[in-house]
């Protein structure tokens, strides 16, 4: 909603305004937000009407209850993380001499290469840290600004955002370590039908295309990755994953079987590719304007 029509004064804005924004969405109160920051509420109430001012637009929904931010306010949030992330880091380098790559992902981030990668990585960029950031969301947190790149397995419109197509993983079997199937060397993909399927709404890299139409497994949901490894390890359901990074991500459904895949259709006349049993495609994501100095090792690093 449009506070005003007079126009924006984006020198008018600080760190401060954008901080609060964050530290109220962060907390779930002003209340909260307040005892985070230092502030007295009605300063907290003060800095983010002033925000809504210079951006004549309304952030948040506010009842006495929760708060949640507006259509608009998701976009500003994400931004304004990523706006005092990169300040922090300013600071940061200055100081120490030192910069942070942050990479995002749902979890596993690179599986088995993980651990290599971040040996390879101190080895050829001392000066860079590198962290891993873990965030239940199909981006891994980068749509979020929560990170710089973000390693995604989750099928994507990837026009938004410059990525590289670095690996294929096998699927695998999750199961229960009491489970009947947990003692057998392998599992079709067709016996899947006959078990629960368990899979993840935000971040889940299982698509029901795996099957035919007349042939698709019941599925059991999950809102998130704990969720989905707590519903496995009561052996009411199974799950498809990609290799998880050692050590075991799945430690809750502590037996991981290979799924014989049977082999991938070829692409049809028209040019569209049928083959949804191939292996899941790994990749990293990073804003395609991005000007992270850090990130811009990304493209020859991710290949090596």
């Amino acid at each position: 909603m449009r506070m005003n029509e007079r126009p924006t004064d984006a020198a008018a804005m600080e760190l401060r305004h954008l901080r609060c924004l964050v530290a109220i969405v962060d907390t779930g109160s002003f209340t909260d937000a307040a005892l985070e920051l230092g502030l007295s509420q009605a300063a907290v109430s003060r800095t983010l009407a002033a925000l809504e001012d210079i951006l004549q637009v309304r952030l948040l929904h506010r009842t006495s209850r929760s708060v949640a931010p507006t259509t608009i306010g998701v976009q500003v949030l994400a931004r304004a993380r990523s706006l005092l992330n990169g300040a922090d880091e300013l600071v940061r380098e200055v100081a120490t001499g030192h910069s942070r790559l942050h990479i995002g992902h749902a979890w596993s981030a690179f599986g088995d290469h993980t651990t290599e990668f971040q040996r390879l990585w101190h080895k050829q960029h001392p000066e860079t840290d590198l962290r891993f950031i873990r965030h239940n969301t199909p981006t891994g947190g980068l749509a979020e600004g929560l990170c710089d790149l973000a390693v995604v397995r989750a099928p994507l419109d990837l026009g938004s955002w410059s990525h590289a197509l670095i690996g294929q993983e096998a699927r695998l079997v999750a199961l229960a370590s009491d489970d009947p199937w947990a003692k057998r060397r392998s599992i079709r993909l067709d016996e899947i039908p006959t078990r629960t399927l368990a899979i993840d709404r935000r971040t889940g890299t299982t698509a029901l295309g795996l099957w035919p139409g007349d042939e698709q497994p019941s599925i059991e949901y999950t809102g998130d990755i704990d969720d989905w490894l707590s519903v496995i390890s009561t052996a009411r359901c199974i799950g498809l994953t990609p290799r998880p990074q050692p050590p075991s991500t799945v430690a809750t459904a502590s037996r991981i079987v290979p799924c014989a895949m049977p082999r991938p259709c070829p692409s049809t006349s028209s040019g569209a590719s049928t083959t949804s049993t191939r292996p899941r495609t790994l990749r990293p994501l990073w804003p395609s304007r991005s000007t992270t100095g850090s990130a811009k090792h990304w493209s020859a690093d991710s290949r090596a």
